[in-house]
């Protein structure tokens, strides 16, 4: 079955907004837990204007009071891995953010950034916290992740999402998805999904054998905005249960 882990982002921006802990990220976290959400991202970025460093420590806490996965996200830069190396959460996503980038919009050029990357992937495999890239379906560049040990990857799925209501753009860009889960798979890697994925979207996505995790955030704020999070929340675990 494929686990749902809740991105709490778009919550810490609205908080932030107002300069108060209101709405509280972590009672946000906490209900999503209650409802039978399997874990919690968050990615803080350099400028902090939504998840913040501090919230990494607390979401720790919670999520092992729970027992749920906390997953960690953002860029390998040295106050981020400072800070995801003390929390020791279960996993760390690396992901190729600039600063300015209001979400993140493509994978990782491995090759390209092969000694940060390994650099970060060691660091944190010192200390047994799971390690997967962001990568763009279609990649060449799993062997080179898989060598420098890497757990998984996450498929930035935004193409996808992009294409889903036009049915010619649909299957050409499903098919990649899926030749790249496989052969990711076959290296001994795991998959995890994110960015854009939604109630409309995520069952057909999910017709991608071994998709291990999926994380969510803007579009489940959105949607429980819309209809209220414990419906929201009931809809994609019914989903992940029946993902291959």
């Amino acid at each position: 079955m494929t686990k749902l882990s809740v991105n709490i982002n778009k919550v810490a921006l609205i908080r932030n907004a107002r300069g108060r802990d209101f709405p509280s990220v972590e009672r946000f976290a906490e209900s999503c837990i209650e409802l039978g959400a399997h874990g919690i991202t968050l990615h803080p970025r350099p400028d902090q204007r939504h998840a913040r460093y501090s919230d990494v420590r607390v979401l720790k806490t919670l999520c092992d009071k729970y027992g749920v996965e906390l997953n960690v996200e953002g860029y390998p830069s040295d106050e981020f891995l400072r800070v995801v190396l003390e929390a020791e959460p279960t996993q760390c996503t690396l992901v190729p953010d600039d600063p300015d980038q209001i979400t993140s919009d493509h994978g990782w050029e491995v090759s390209r950034n092969a000694k940060l990357l390994e650099g970060a992937v060691y660091k944190l495999k010192e200390r047994n916290i799971r390690t997967s890239l962001f990568v763009d379906h279609g990649t060449s560049e799993l062997g080179l992740i898989r060598d420098m040990g890497a757990d998984r990857i996450e498929l930035y799925t935004e193409p996808y999402a992009d294409s889903f209501f036009d049915q010619l753009k649909l299957e050409p860009v499903l098919r990649s998805f899926r030749c790249t889960s496989t052969a990711a798979q076959n290296l001994g890697l795991g998959v995890n999904a994110g960015h854009d994925l939604n109630l409309d979207n995520l069952d057909r996505f999910l017709s991608i054998p071994g998709i291990m995790e999926v994380s969510i955030g803007h579009s489940l704020v959105v949607e429980s905005i819309e209809r209220g999070i414990g419906k929201v929340l009931e809809n994609y675990l019914k989903i992940v249960a029946n993902g291959n």
